[in-house]
């Protein structure tokens, strides 16, 4: 057999599915790494004492994955790493190739078909939009006008970014320095850690309940004297938790409590025109410590890149004036086209129909769930965070049934040991696949198989 770093000779589980994994962490350990060539499958079925096409089987499931690539008669290899600009985290939530899955849940992106048609909007930009000036005001004034008048609460300033995770950034690289502490949801969304640790701050989990972050876990965190937290009010990445008004109103006590005025909270509203549960923000109780900054990524395109931010204008105005000196402004003709896609009658009709449809789908699917035994409260949004048995086997047996789901440990800060989950983007699944995909995913939570 080929010189390979796995050792073989302890694997008691034969199928498909458990030479397939001792490969996977022999990969992902880089015991093997990226370039590498496999053994042959003749090499590998001797060892074992399987058949060849117990061994071509587990190369499918590993080629679904997108660990490996076959490169014909050549062999199969591991896959040569083509991301390294993500973080390790987000490398980790890249789904399948397209072709390398039936069904592509793990993404987080909104069903494209629900997105609201661009064409007339983009028809009616070039009458509108226009720069004449770079040091012209950086947001369209209409827009503005009509993003303040949606804001949840009476805001001093909005400006727009390049997508909410460039707000949060850029508020963040305002706000914190070398050491500083942040207050980060675990589970939570992956680049909010990768984006804290970068900054070379420390994160400070918090823990969350059906209502949001629990009041107790904040306490504990403000001990730590942390210079921002990082909340997710509606529609939580991976959960599907929105916060509660009330939730809303206690944290902000906690926060109102702190001497020298506590700690600035920032705040990711990504979805909020898709989200079913009442608009909410800390900013309610807290307007001169809250930014926030609300997506359109999830409802009305993600290439679109455009977010609202909104805050007391001794921050936001420093945090303008320092982009003045990089990208100075996002694009006005983008900014136009979202102040159509937020003011025409058929945009927003679009964009209802969508919110109903995700809410329908993610319905449906948690019946079929739990008509299947597994039980899970139904997510705002367009996620499922769903709790499995064993995480590495749940997505080994649904990469090979053809579904690609995110694994659930990089939604973890770290430390946090966390219980077995992976995260669905059940968002996706309409309402006429929901048996077929609750199916699968019933079987890969109870590790059926």
């Amino acid at each position: 057999m080929a010189a390979t770093a796995v050792d073989l000779s302890g694997l008691e589980d034969r199928t498909p599915r458990g030479i397939a994994g001792a490969f996977s962490r022999s990969i992902r350990a880089g015991a093997l790494a990226p370039g590498e060539r496999l053994p042959t499958v003749r090499d590998v079925a001797a060892e074992l004492g399987v058949s060849p096409a117990t061994v071509s089987a587990a190369w499918q499931a590993l080629r679904r994955t997108g660990l490996v690539v076959s490169r014909g008669r050549a062999g199969t290899f591991v896959r040569d790493e083509p991301t390294a600009w993500l973080s390790p985290r987000q490398r980790g939530l890249v789904g399948a190739v397209p072709e390398a899955s039936r069904l592509d849940l793990s993404r987080g992106t909104p069903d494209p078909a629900l997105l609201p048609a661009l064409g007339p909007a983009l028809q009616r930009v070039s009458e509108r939009a226009g720069t004449w000036a770079y040091q012209a005001e950086p947001v369209v004034p209409a827009l503005r006008d009509v993003l303040a008048a949606s804001w949840p609460y009476p805001v001093q300033t909005l400006t727009v970014a390049d997508g909410a995770t460039d707000g949060i950034a850029r508020t963040l690289e305002h706000l914190v320095s070398f050491g500083d502490r942040v207050a980060v949801e675990s589970p939570g969304f992956p680049p909010f850690f990768d984006l804290v640790e970068a900054l070379g701050a420390e994160i400070v989990p918090l823990e969350l309940d059906a209502e949001g972050v629990r009041p107790e876990s904040l306490r504990r965190a403000l001990a730590t004297r942390p210079v921002a937290v990082l909340l997710q009010p509606r529609a939580h990445n991976p959960t599907g938790v929105s916060m509660s008004t009330a939730r809303a109103a206690a944290l902000a006590r906690l926060v109102r409590r702190q001497r020298d005025d506590g700690p600035w909270i920032i705040e990711d509203d990504h979805s909020g025109w898709i989200s079913t549960a009442p608009d909410v923000s800390l900013g309610t109780h807290l307007p001169d410590r809250v930014v926030h900054v609300r997506s359109y990524s999830k409802s009305h395109g993600p290439d679109l890149r455009i977010a609202a931010l909104g805050g007391p204008s001794s921050l936001v105005d420093a945090i303008v004036a320092r982009r003045m000196l990089g990208p100075a402004w996002t694009s006005r003709m983008v900014q136009t086209i979202l102040l159509d896609l937020l003011t025409q009658a058929r945009s927003l009709d679009e964009v209802s129909e969508a919110r109903r449809q995700y809410y329908a789908r993610q319905h449906t699917l948690c019946a079929a769930l739990e008509s299947r035994g597994v039980r899970t409260a139904v997510p705002d949004g367009i996620n499922l965070w769903l709790p499995v048995a064993d995480e590495r086997k749940a997505l080994l047996h649904l990469t090979t049934a053809g579904i690609r789901v995110a694994a659930g440990a990089p939604f973890l800060a770290p430390g946090d040991a966390g219980s077995p989950h992976i995260r669905v983007t059940s968002g996706l699944v309409p309402v006429e696949d929901a048996d077929v995909a609750a199916d699968a995913l019933a079987d890969a939570a109870r590790g059926d198989g």
